[in-house]
């Protein structure tokens, strides 16, 4: 083997080398970005589940607190009593709502949620269509509301600035008859 040839060979090697360490370099890097980010999904799971096991006792107090408010609305239906056992039957079923809410986990609901999903997606599908519906049509109303607000209390500083600039020349308009 010629000089040439060796240096030919060394070079490949250490060519072949550098890219298997090269490979090597950034699997590492990969494999920790995976950890980290597996990590980062764990943590921030725990912590949302954390933050809905929290708030989920709040919720519950309220719809508890909505039934009571029920019940005491029913006062007023005394002389009709199928209007008041509607209304305690309404606020029965609350009460139960608001104990399930108590009891269950987060991971409870989801489950839940997903099984429906998955017996009835057809009806869970009309339901989605139906909510955004009603949300577009809510968002419509109040940018309207907002839009016509905005246009009077714009005519409104319009109007009073033009009543103040015809005071201001009126009262021009007399200081020179005065004068003349």
């Amino acid at each position: 083997m010629g000089v040439g040839q060796q240096n030919t060979n060394r070079q490949q090697d250490n060519g072949t080398e550098d890219w298997d360490a090269l490979k090597g370099d950034v699997g590492d890097i990969a494999d920790a970005a995976v950890e980290r980010s597996r990590y980062f999904i764990d943590t921030a799971r725990e912590q949302a589940t954390d933050y809905v096991d929290r708030r989920k006792d709040d919720i519950a107090q309220s719809v508890a607190d909505f039934a009571t408010t029920l019940r005491e609305s029913t006062h007023s239906f005394d002389e009709r009593p199928n209007i008041r056992a509607v209304v305690d039957t309404a606020a029965e079923g609350l009460e139960q709502l608001a104990d399930s809410i108590r009891e269950r986990t987060f991971a409870d609901f989801f489950n839940e949620f997903e099984g429906v999903v998955r017996r009835r997606p057809a009806t869970v599908a009309a339901v989605s269509v139906a909510v955004g519906f009603l949300a577009a049509r809510f968002i419509k109303s109040t940018a309207e509301d907002l839009r016509y607000d905005s246009m009077n209390a714009g005519s409104a500083q319009g109007g009073q600035g033009r009543s103040r600039q015809q005071g201001q020349q009126g009262q021009q308009r007399s200081r020179a008859k005065a004068s003349a």
